[in-house]
């Protein structure tokens, strides 16, 4: 089983196929170069100094490409933790809240008050939530605010865009903090419909895997994490290209095929992942699961 990590060597054989099989469900960060840069350079704001003009970053990328995963990496590293001394103090760098479903400021403050265990007072103006946030944030001493799913502010109208991204603007210059700002595609329309936000933001996109060096390597580095006794040679350029073409080249796709197609060797006693068992699974592509939608009218 040269194939494993020596961990995962060993696991497999010490582990029941229940085991083994719960293992694959387990969640994994397999590292790959975009996601790194965009790590480090959130890394880098985390301890950027505080300026005016603070900069931010907009991520962009496909539904079920990794963003979500990326920014929870990133929190978990810098989870909030206590400062030891006469006061104990609790520091929370990060804070990672979801945009509401469509622009409202409100609903907005709400969210992160609820994050930070603070009372949501319905009988509150959102002024007054305001100044609890702004309170709250030089407390814990919050350096990045990441609002994942920004793309849903173009669920409301053009005026109510218009003030739900002031509110991020000022939170932003009052706290001499940084904002990531995660989403769809459409996400960068978002924030290019505010010229004075649009260039306050960089913008570094995950891009969907093509059939190259750095996806083969993607690849490698998942198989080593596979708890299954026979190498399935995921890299070979039948196996590898049949994997890219079903999962549309999403991350997320990549890793829910890998999984059903573990079970699958698991169970079956193959204990390796190849063309049979990639054809046996019981999945759906991203396309022909908007197929289906359309043809249901859903």
């Amino acid at each position: 089983m040269k194939h494993l990590t020596s961990k995962t060597r060993e696991f497999v054989v010490n582990s029941t196929v229940e085991e083994k099989i719960k293992h694959l469900r387990t969640q994994k960060w397999i590292r790959y170069p975009q996601a790194e840069k965009i790590m480090d350079k959130l890394q880098d704001l985390l301890e950027y100094p505080e300026v005016d003009r603070m900069p931010n970053i907009l991520i962009v990328g496909a539904t079920n490409n990794g963003k979500t995963a990326l920014i929870r990496r990133f929190f978990k590293k810098n989870n909030p933790y206590v400062r030891e001394g006469d006061y104990d103090i609790v520091v929370a760098p990060v804070i990672v809240v979801q945009a509401p479903p469509e622009p409202d400021g409100r609903s907005f403050y709400n969210k992160i008050l609820e994050l930070l265990n603070a009372p949501v007072i319905k009988s509150e103006n959102a002024d007054a939530k305001e100044r609890r946030i702004i309170a709250l944030f030089k407390k814990l001493e919050i350096k990045l605010l990441i609002i994942d799913e920004i793309h849903h502010v173009l669920a409301g109208s053009p005026t109510k865009q218009r003030v739900f991204l002031n509110i991020l603007k000022h939170l932003s210059n009052e706290l001499k903090i940084s904002i990531i700002c995660v989403g769809t595609n459409e996400a960068f329309n978002v924030i290019q419909s505010s010229p004075q936000l649009a260039n306050r933001f960089e913008t570094m996109i995950l891009d969907r895997w093509k059939n190259n060096q750095v996806f083969l390597q993607l690849l490698a580095n998942y198989e080593a994490l596979l708890p299954l006794e026979k190498p399935s040679f995921l890299t070979e350029s039948s196996i590898s290209a049949k994997i890219l073409s079903m999962s549309e080249g999403l991350i997320g796709e990549i890793n829910t095929i890998l999984i059903k197609a573990g079970e699958l060797a698991i169970k079956s006693g193959i204990n390796k992942i190849d063309h049979k068992i990639l054809d046996n699974i019981e999945y759906v592509s991203p396309e022909d699961r908007k197929k289906i939608l359309r043809r249901n009218n859903l």
